[in-house]
């Protein structure tokens, strides 16, 4: 069985539909051809989210957070790079010195 995702602008034009209550959940629901307990599930997290539109401090410390996690994780690529460039280097030295400098042409491989 697919999941179905759905956007978050279909899911917000729901909620909305249904917190203004001219129609029932289920007719909304039905009209949408979706489950109307997903529709209830996604009314309470949007209600419950709400006051962080307006929480800026929240907001930018979430943020702030965001860019922490992506800068260690930059950190930890380029630690990665650095040990493989140093790998690939001592094994093309190794492979000179068992095969000679033409080892490359004799394996049938582009120098890098």
């Amino acid at each position: 069985m697919i999941k179905k995702t759905y956007s978050a602008k279909f899911k917000t034009e729901l909620v909305l539909e249904a917190i203004r209550e001219e129609e029932h959940i289920g007719e909304i629901a039905a009209g949408s051809g979706i489950n109307p307990n997903m529709l209830r599930n996604w009314k309470k997290e949007f209600l419950e989210k709400a006051p962080d539109v307006f929480d800026k401090s929240r907001r930018e410390k979430d943020l702030i957070n965001k860019e922490r996690e992506m800068e260690a994780e930059r950190e930890e690529l380029l630690k990665t790079i650095g040990q493989l460039t140093i790998e690939r280097d001592w094994l093309k030295k190794k492979s000179i010195e068992a095969f000679g400098s033409d080892y490359e042409k004799r394996f049938n491989r582009k120098p890098s």
